[in-house]
């Protein structure tokens, strides 16, 4: 027997009522925006990963290398899946650091590291979707596992990929971090949005270490963030007097961006910034110990890069 138009009807509406029910817990929990998007090959991004990567555009990040065919489908990564949902966080702060000459840190290192914060999210909303959907299972990514999480995104509906490679909504801009969780719950996809860039060229225009070498593609080996945090080597001669005293991560193609206009302050109290790391002044940051280091970044994204490694990026910035 052939079911009927109605049986469809009333299978899309339960879809959409679910959807809607995970979008509501999802802003709930304090998540920015959320979309759904079909898990499945990505066949636009393959070619371009592996181009980035022959022409070595990852520096020593040889972990990028790893997982290619899992980057591309998350099925790969999580069996059974068919549904990604993606999120995202605001953290752009309402208070900065308060000596202007004082070596900068990016918005999203000035309060507490964001893998925990988002994870504790991320498990509530699978929960959320166990207490009322029945048996879900998924997995939760925050930044830390090949998943390309700006391409999920963008299918999603959440925003487009900006010529800085970030991932732009044209109502709250680019400070935002992303989640997924990969699901076997399957969700009617979103609509993806078109590209509003249009021929702006300021974050192009801006980058001083040229990294923006084209439309949506950086060369990961020429970034700010790139130097200041994942290279463990010294800091290439060439690129003193460049850095514009960023001394971990680099918001520069953000702030320049006319679609941050849009951003407003976060309301995560986890991400309210530490009032010992926002009064450091110039002295302070050059002066600093590594006990003071311990006790000021004990819950900071900043530790990642280490004592020795920001006192190498301060000093890289102090004798330009």
């Amino acid at each position: 027997m052939t079911p009927s138009a109605d049986y469809f009807h009333q299978a899309m509406r339960g879809k959409e009522k679910i959807s809607e029910q995970i979008k509501a817990e999802a802003l709930r929990l304090g998540f920015s925006h959320c979309g759904f998007s079909k898990a499945g090959f990505l066949e636009e991004e393959a070619p371009r990963l592996e181009q980035w990567l022959l022409q070595g555009m990852h520096g020593k990040m040889q972990y990028m290398e790893n997982y290619f065919d899992k980057r591309l489908d998350p099925t790969k990564l999580v069996p059974g899946s068919k549904s990604i949902i993606s999120l995202l966080l605001n953290y752009f702060p309402s208070q900065k650091q308060l000596d202007p000459e004082a070596p900068k840190i990016s918005k999203y290192a000035l309060g507490k590291d964001y893998h925990t914060v988002i994870k504790e999210k991320l498990k509530a909303l699978l929960f959320f979707m166990n207490e009322n959907f029945g048996a879900v299972h998924g997995r939760a990514f925050v930044d830390s596992a090949p998943v390309l999480d700006r391409a999920w995104a963008q299918r999603s509906g959440l925003g487009w990929i900006g010529k800085n490679s970030n991932l732009i909504n044209p109502k709250a801009g680019s400070f935002f971090f992303i989640a997924e969780l990969i699901t076997d719950l399957e969700l009617e996809p979103d609509v993806p949005i078109q590209d509003y860039c249009g021929t702006c060229s300021r974050c192009i225009d801006a980058c001083p270490t040229e990294a923006i070498i084209s439309p949506q593609v950086v060369d990961g080996s020429k970034c700010i963030s790139y130097f200041t945090i994942e290279l463990k080597e010294n800091i290439p001669a060439d690129m003193k007097g460049k850095f514009e005293n960023w001394s971990f991560g680099c918001d520069i193609c953000q702030d320049v961006c006319p679609w941050n206009r849009f951003s407003k302050p976060h309301r995560e109290p986890d991400f309210e910034p530490n009032e010992m790391l926002t009064g450091m002044n110039k002295n302070d940051w050059e002066e600093l110990t590594e006990s003071v280091f311990n006790e000021t970044f004990r819950d900071s994204p900043v530790k990642r890069t280490g004592y020795e490694g920001l006192k190498r990026n301060i000093r890289f910035l102090k004798n330009p």
